[in-house]
């Protein structure tokens, strides 16, 4: 079911913000799927249509992945799920490295998952510019 993500359902909000790992869908240079577990963070607020954050490893295939799409940045997809509930977030993503980008990133984790990471000077931010929201929650 699609979401507006001008206007997103409040229960839809509410299962971004609870205690749930999430799936992240890069392309590869050759196109094939990469998808891999990680943590996100999700802003209706943010940008135009809202924003999804991860934060990794600058040295992350996920981030050469992202890189590798160019300057536009890639089309990705986190999701998550949790019984019969899901949620899907889909978007533009680009490579964040500036510090208080990054500490944003990390303090918005930290609130979501009850923990904050451990400093890491290579950490960067995949920031994803929502385009298209689906789910049940």
């Amino acid at each position: 079911m699609a979401m507006d993500l001008r206007n997103p359902d409040p229960s839809y909000v509410d299962f971004w913000r609870g205690y749930h790992m999430c799936t992240l869908t890069t392309p590869r240079p050759d196109g094939s799927p990469h998808v891999v577990a990680v943590g996100v963070t999700y802003d209706p607020e943010g940008g135009e249509k809202g924003i999804a954050r991860v934060i990794t490893n600058k040295n992350s295939r996920k981030v050469a992945n992202v890189l590798a799409a160019g300057p536009e940045g890639a089309r990705v997809a986190v999701c998550q799920v949790d019984k019969g509930r899901w949620a899907t977030l889909e978007g533009r993503a680009t490579i964040r490295t500036e510090p208080e980008a990054v500490a944003d990133a990390v303090a918005r984790y930290a609130e979501r998952y009850g923990r904050t990471p451990t400093p890491n000077p290579d950490r960067v931010v995949i920031e994803i510019a929502l385009t298209r929201a689906m789910g049940r929650a």
